[in-house]
């Protein structure tokens, strides 16, 4: 029996010695950051400022390999199968937890296979109308769109995705009956509001700011859990007339599950201290994204809770991936 214990306690000694001597070696090469949309998305805007600071942080390449598709199942699917030696990262979206509930089947497990390294960063959207609509407070829509029930139609930027759910979160919490005309893109949806197509919409905030400054749309609240200093006089939604609602477009930095815990504690310290340094933090202002960072421990329970909060949101509306 001692001798047993012996030999686990050896084994165990052994791994922690190895995985030690893998973070100090670290990195040895350049590093890959799968980012999980396009070039020009906004997923792949804060890769390429996490890329850079990194790079100058570690004194060696850091690259952005576009992966779109599958709502991040492509990028993130890669990831969970690369070798854990740091040198293959991903940046993903809040989207990542939606995925346990829009997929059947998916190939990987979000909880085993995904580690979160740290979540860098947030943006809210901005909720906003078409002039014919009369509302000038969030509780003044609620009244408005429960006294019209299916009238009220909302666009996003395509089914399954932030918008799409960040709206249905609006409509189960506010008890209303509105309507989701889904389009290809954020741009479409946009035309579609400013045409009064549709009446409602989220978008991020440059999207939206300069409709609203030429009055062609109105804004009433930012989604996320604070107000935004890209748009400061406008109250959360919470705020506005719909407590408990909250809505942030986060990004992470996500790791392989079986990363060794040394090497993943030194990519996360090695993360906080570029998200602290001034001119960092002016590039992701200069993108409407608010540093969060953290450790390891409590960026992996911040994303164990969204995928329950979105599960229940995706469940509840039947949603189903587009």
């Amino acid at each position: 029996m001692h001798t047993r214990l012996f030999q686990v306690s050896a084994i165990v000694g052994l791994a922690a010695v190895a995985g030690a001597s893998v973070a100090a070696a670290f990195p040895d090469r350049p590093v890959r950051v799968l980012a999980a949309s396009a070039a020009g998305g906004g997923t792949d805007i804060i890769a390429r400022l996490v890329a850079q600071g990194l790079t100058e942080t570690w004194g060696q390449q850091v690259v952005v390999d576009n992966r779109p598709g599958g709502g991040g199942v492509i990028a993130t699917d890669i990831t969970a199968k690369a070798v854990p030696d740091g040198h293959t990262l991903l940046m993903q979206s809040v989207g990542i937890t939606f995925a346990p509930a829009l997929y059947k089947a998916l190939p990987f497990d979000v909880k085993r296979d995904i580690a979160a390294v740290t979540i860098v960063g947030s943006q809210p959207f901005m909720l906003a109308l078409h002039p014919s609509v009369p509302s000038k407070t969030v509780a003044e829509l609620v009244r408005w769109a429960r006294a019209r029930p299916g009238e009220l139609r909302y666009a996003s930027g395509g089914v399954s995705g932030a918008s799409h759910l960040g709206m249905e979160l609006f409509r189960i919490l506010a008890g209303v009956d509105i309507v989701h005309v889904p389009y290809k893109g954020t741009g479409p949806g946009t035309t579609a509001l400013l045409s009064g197509e549709v009446q409602m919409s989220i978008a991020g905030i440059s999207t939206l700011l300069a409709h609203v400054k030429t009055g062609k749309l109105r804004a009433l609240a930012v989604t996320g859990g604070k107000r935004s200093p890209a748009a400061p006089d406008l109250p959360t939604v919470a705020e506005d007339g719909l407590p408990g609602y909250s809505f942030d477009v986060w990004y992470g930095v996500f790791a392989p599950g079986k990363m060794p815990r040394p090497l993943l504690d030194r990519i996360n310290a090695d993360t906080n201290a570029m998200l602290r340094n001034a001119d960092v933090v002016q590039r992701f202002a200069a993108n409407g994204v608010d540093i969060i960072g953290g450790s390891v421990d409590a960026s992996n329970r911040y994303m164990q809770s969204e995928i329950v909060k979105w599960s229940k949101v995706i469940l509840e509306a039947g949603i189903k991936a587009d």
